[in-house]
This record gives C-alpha cells, structure tokens and sequence, in this order.
C-alpha cells in the first residue's frame, strides 16, 4: 500500500475497526474513506453502491458486523445472519465492481467445526457441525470467506480472508447481556468492588477452554497480511495459547483487584467445548502477538474505567 492511499476501514469506531484505523496512522497512513453507521448503512445496497462510487477506495478491511456473546448470537439469531449477508454482500460485490486493489474480510475463529480437532487449522472448514449457539453468525461468515474465495477465483479480486481468534482491547462491548466472555467478567468484577460484593457470578461450568488475542495485535497482524499476503486461503490469527474459564475469571480477578469469591452457574451454556486456534501458518510468515493476556486485560480495564458512563447500559 503506498502511503496515499485511499483505505476504507468498514467499522472504524467499533474495537477491531478502531484498532485497524490506529495501526495504519500509526504507519503514516491519513487518506482514509470513513463513515459511521448513521452515515452509512452497509445493510442498504444502494447506499453502499454510491459510497463506493464516489469514493474510489483502493483498499478495504471489512471490519464492519453486528457482533456479541453466547447469550446475543442465540437471541438474536435472525439478525446476525441477516445483517451480516447483507454488509458482506454489499461490501465485497462493490469493491469487485469498483477495482479495489485489496481488499480484508474479518470472519471469526466460529466458523470451524464444533468438534474439530485441537487447535483448528484452517483446512477443517466445512469439515462437520457448527456450534448451535452461534450457528447464524458462522454461516454468514463462512459465507464471507467463499465470497472473497469466489470473487478471486471468478473475476482475479485479490481479497484475502482472516480468521481472528477471540478478541478484546479498547472500546470492547462491555454489555452485561450481550458482551463476550472477557468483558463482561470485566465489567462483573468492577461491579462487585463498587457494591461491595462478596461472590461473582461466571456463566457455564468454567471448564470450556478459550484462546485470547488483544485487539491491537490483531490490527499488527492485519497490516502484516495486507503487506505480504495474497493468497486464497484465510488465515488464522491468534495467539497460540489458550486457558479455561475459570482461570480466565481468577486472571481478571487479580488484575481489578477483587477480593471475593467465585460461583458458576452451570445452567448457561458453555458453548464450543475448546477452541484454539493453529497459527503456525501466520507465525511462519514472521509475526507473533506482542500483548500478554495479563497486560491485555489491565489496558482493556483502563479503557473500561475511562469509559464506564458510556458502558452503563
């Protein structure tokens, strides 16, 4: 990418948006196509046609999704498949029509099979059952990868897929419903220190096992790919280790400094029973994460307490 490039980053203002848009002004990166959702509705074909038209981006990270934890994915199961055909469809088929020169899917570590083999490689697409829970948002991203596969295959689109693992950082969703695992137990135990709690609450058994990248690692890693990589395959991105629930709750437990006790209630769905992810393919390209997952979370608290108004909903 030369410097002056024109970049559309779909999804700027959410957590993998904004720490894309970071690590590419940090790059020297400052011609950027931005549009909020209120601005641009990328469910609206016709509203993202034009954008497309008058803009001219010449690359394009499609960050943009509707996003959020067990709990959502399953409620609200109509719109995330929905929704995200839609901002996919829309994005991608235009960025073909416009001559993007590149252009970056975000899918999500979701889209592998619910019993794959441990940790999952990129080849186990497609390979058996997804996960029930989450099952509408998988499909849709699955669906994202062929597109960009297809598009390349079809027309000579060099749109490359990457399959992040799960994630947290700045401007995470600190919903107490619909957030994912890791901030809503940041939010939990936040919470039990200003009312002065004697337990935390932790959905599921706590024996699931789950892999953690913080968001701005992620961003390195995409600017590394969209630098060096050009192939059809997506490719993983994760951190190549993983914990269970439980010690995930005990690592935020000590880093905000809560002094109580721990209860699980088993009656909330664990989901998927491990999900690591094999990142040999990415490491091997000469990149690693650069953020411990303690040092994650203390950032991510920080940015949590900076933002606790905004969050209190």
């Amino acid at each position: 990418m030369h410097i002056n490039a024109k970049i559309y980053i779909a999804g700027h203002r959410g957590m993998v948006g904004g720490a894309m848009l970071r690590r590419l002004q940090a790059e020297g990166f400052s011609n950027f196509a931005l549009r909020t959702s209120s601005e641009l509705d990328l469910r609206n074909q016709e509203a993202v046609a034009d954008f497309f038209k008058d803009e001219k981006p010449e690359y394009v990270f499609l960050c943009a999704a509707k996003v959020g934890g067990i709990i959502a994915n399953n409620t609200y199961r109509a719109e995330f498949l929905h929704d995200n055909l839609a901002i996919q469809n829309n994005v991608i088929h235009q960025s073909y029509v416009n001559d993007v020169k590149k252009l970056m899917f975000f899918g999500s570590s979701c889209i592998y099979p619910k019993l794959a083999p441990q940790p999952l490689k990129e080849e186990y697409l497609l390979t058996g059952l997804l996960e029930e829970t989450n099952e509408p948002y998988a499909i849709a991203k699955i669906a994202g990868i062929k597109m960009c596969e297809s598009y390349r295959r079809q027309y000579g689109c060099n749109f490359i897929s990457v399959m992040p693992t799960n994630l947290y950082g700045l401007g995470d969703n600190y919903h107490p419903q619909n957030s994912h695992v890791l901030p809503a137990l940041i939010r939990k135990f936040h919470e039990a220190i200003a009312c002065k709690a004697e337990l935390v609450e932790v959905w599921g058994t706590g024996s699931p096992l789950r892999e953690f990248l913080y968001a701005d690692d992620l961003a390195d890693a995409c600017h590394h790919l969209m630098l060096n990589y050009s192939g059809e395959l997506h490719i993983n991105i994760g951190s190549g280790t993983d914990l269970s629930i439980h010690d995930l709750a005990v690592l935020i437990q000590e880093v905000i400094g809560f002094n109580g006790g721990l209860t699980f209630d088993a009656s909330k769905p664990d989901g998927t029973p491990r999900k690591l992810m094999d990142s040999s393919k990415l490491f091997s390209m000469g990149w690693q994460p650069k953020t411990s997952l303690k040092e994650g979370i203390r950032l991510a608290y920080e940015d949590f307490k900076r933002g606790t108004i905004s969050y209190s909903v």
